[in-house]
């Protein structure tokens, strides 16, 4: 039920560690204006829509099933929310939960730890987060690093987020990098939307004064110039982590961009890490997409072990899940993680997974 596409050794390793191990799950969220580009995201059918994706994923998240929630999971084009994944895992294995504000445009009608980010301008602009926020983040995502690692104790910690639009701010931080992601990268379409990407993504990077084709030396700049509040958390969070625990990257084209990040800041700025205990965990909806190439992405990175919970849609009785194995949403909220981890911890097989999202995802038909 887990697969391991690079690094084999060392994701197999690190599958061995924490086999039994309950996690702590960490989703940190955060919003960028990039998201409400027409056309770019598919996670909300509308502009309008989108503003509220990560405020509802995280109530759902928190709240489950509610009959008046104050903000309902939004309409997609095709498709159900991947927290129905995350938050059918976390109840039947009661995995602890951490929800994280990075920078939000609205506060969440749930508790959450506010780290005093804020909301992302269109990378567009090539000013997307003022450098103080950045380096505040930078800070707070270090010292929760070190307090979930704590937690942890001797298992490890799933890290996960919530930004509409994140995909398109991965890129730009992986093509600031020097990594060749062109054309390798995810979205929620059915057919990953390339050429709208890199154009906007070569906007902000031009503004930015960055030369595409150089590598950016400072990568917190880069950040401030294109990223989004929740890169720069989890990059830091998860690199205090790995030195004492192990740490799951728990998401795709996004996870990678962090542990890029990851790779800048301490070959950058000094800042310790132990890549040994760190990998990318996903759904083989974005593993083994065919209008992306996340495997080659992984490569080009280098040194960073992808793995993918195998979980099917293909024989649910629900249109909206089997919309997964047709390329629509693929992940999101930690979801590919924490399947990876009902099979590490419970031994969970696909019929048993799938039992529990189709479970907690039955009532909401019958609501709507």
């Amino acid at each position: 039920m887990i697969r391991v596409y690079t690094q084999v050794q060392q994701g197999k390793n690190w599958l061995q560690n924490y086999r039994d191990h309950k996690p702590i799950f960490a989703c940190i969220l955060g919003f960028t204006d990039t998201g409400l580009i027409p056309g770019i995201s598919a996670a909300g059918a509308t502009p309008q829509d989108r503003q509220y994706t990560c405020l509802a994923d995280v109530e759902f998240l928190y709240n489950g099933l509610q009959p008046q929630p104050q903000y309902p999971l939004p309409p997609l084009n095709a498709g159900a929310s991947p927290v129905l994944i995350t938050k059918a895992i976390i109840d039947a294995l009661n995995i602890p939960l951490y929800l994280f504000n990075a920078g939000l445009t609205h506060k969440p009608t749930v508790p959450t730890i506010d780290l005093g980010g804020a909301p992302a301008r269109c990378l567009t602009s090539g000013h997307a987060l003022d450098m103080a926020k950045v380096q505040h983040l930078l800070e707070a995502g270090s010292y929760w690093g070190q307090k979930l690692a704590d937690e942890a104790k001797d298992s490890y910690v799933i890290l996960g987020e919530c930004v509409v639009g994140g995909t398109t701010t991965a890129l730009a931080v992986l093509l600031g990098l020097g990594i060749a992601a062109t054309g390798k990268v995810n979205s929620s379409h059915p057919q990953c939307n390339h050429s709208q990407k890199l154009s906007v993504v070569r906007q902000g990077l031009q503004v930015a004064g960055f030369n595409s084709a150089l590598p950016v030396s400072q990568p917190l700049k880069l950040i401030a110039a294109v990223g989004d509040p929740m890169q720069i958390v989890v990059a830091a969070m998860g690199m205090a982590a790995s030195l004492k625990v192990g740490v799951m990257l728990a998401g795709g084209t996004q996870m990678l961009a962090v542990y890029a990040l990851m790779q800048a800041l301490a070959e950058k700025l000094s800042l310790a890490w132990l890549p040994e205990n760190i990998v990318v965990g996903t759904t083989r909806w974005v593993a083994e997409d065919p209008t992306g190439d996340t495997v080659g992405l992984a490569r080009e990175i280098s040194c960073v072990p992808l793995m993918a919970t195998q979980l099917s849609f293909s024989e649910s009785c629900y249109p909206q899940l089997q919309a997964y194995e047709r390329g629509y949403v693929k992940e999101g909220v930690g979801c590919g993680g924490c399947a990876i981890a009902a099979h590490l911890y419970r031994n969970w097989n696909q019929t048993q997974l799938l039992k529990a999202v189709e479970d907690l995802f039955a009532p909401l038909i019958f609501l709507e």
